[in-house]
């Protein structure tokens, strides 16, 4: 975070895509968690869920977990908080409102400002802030939108992306085989490719 900022540097836009991709990741094992994926113990499991949401961008797990379940049970329906008839972009922005609240904001905004007394503000900005909005819409485009658009002849209502376990990685850590995710959501991401749809 003290790296000198130089738009010019192309290792710089390579730094923001490797932060993008390891907020996702963070995000991954918050949802992990939700399923009970990421530790036996219940209480650990927990912890590790509020700790990953609060470090993404200071989510309140439960109202997450309450949310994210909802979506399994009620999914492509008027009850499906991630659900949306819309273009991606009223999509996209319905989603964002869903999850986010006026505290989030608060607190990200305090925890902006505080870093700034140690890191500059333009690398807070580069490697903080725009990687994890960019993850925003790679959890959203690959996590929700390509597998929710659309009608479905299936019960889970969803579609798996091609299976092609290089570019499922790095697009959103395996949800891209999301409609393996719905059919086995006790399946941890690292397994998901396993899976068969």
């Amino acid at each position: 975070m003290q790296w000198r900022v130089n738009f010019a540097n192309p290792l710089l836009y390579l730094l923001i895509l490797v932060q993008m991709h390891l907020y996702t990741g963070l995000f991954i094992t918050a949802h992990d968690a939700m399923h009970g994926t990421v530790a036996p113990n219940r209480s650990v499991n927990n912890a590790i869920g509020f700790t990953c949401t609060a470090f993404y961008a200071s989510f309140w797990y439960p109202k997450l977990y309450t949310k994210h379940h909802k979506h399994h049970d009620h999914v492509h329906t008027d009850e499906d908080p991630d659900y949306h008839q819309g273009t991606f972009f009223s999509w996209y922005i319905r989603f964002i409102r869903n999850y986010l609240s006026i505290w989030q904001i608060v607190v990200m905004a305090a925890l902006f400002n505080l870093l700034k007394i140690w890191i500059p503000q333009a690398n807070l900005i580069v490697f903080w802030v725009v990687p994890s909005l960019l993850s925003t819409l790679q959890l959203f485009y690959f996590g929700t939108y390509l597998p929710h658009k659309g009608e479905h002849d299936n019960k889970h209502q969803s579609r798996s992306l091609r299976r092609n376990h290089f570019l499922a990685f790095f697009s959103c850590y395996f949800f891209g085989y999301h409609y393996e995710h719905h059919d086995a959501p006790w399946v941890p991401w690292w397994k998901l490719w396993q899976v068969k749809g």
